[in-house]
């Protein structure tokens, strides 16, 4: 199908130039830059949770940290508990 698209023309020379480094057509590469871009919205649309899966990872080392000192702390019995 054949269309027209404005393109910012900083854009539209790196995607040419992108282009030519490849060895291929402008619509070609504009082709591949549209099916790639659906192919993560598609799956953003299908598991939107996965945006958030893994963010909190460098917690993970603070978390056991904290767990251990209440662990810890837990185990140690108050002599004078009812003062």
């Amino acid at each position: 199908m054949k269309t027209t698209l404005e393109i910012p023309d900083a854009v539209f020379r790196r995607a040419k130039s992108k282009a030519a480094q490849q060895g291929i057509p402008l619509r070609e590469f504009v082709t591949q830059a549209v099916e790639e871009k659906l192919k993560t919205s598609v799956a953003r649309v299908e598991k939107p949770w996965m945006k958030h899966v893994g963010k909190l990872k460098h917690l993970r080392k603070e978390s056991h940290r904290i767990e251990k000192l209440i662990e810890d702390r837990f185990e140690q019995i108050d002599p004078e508990p009812w003062k």
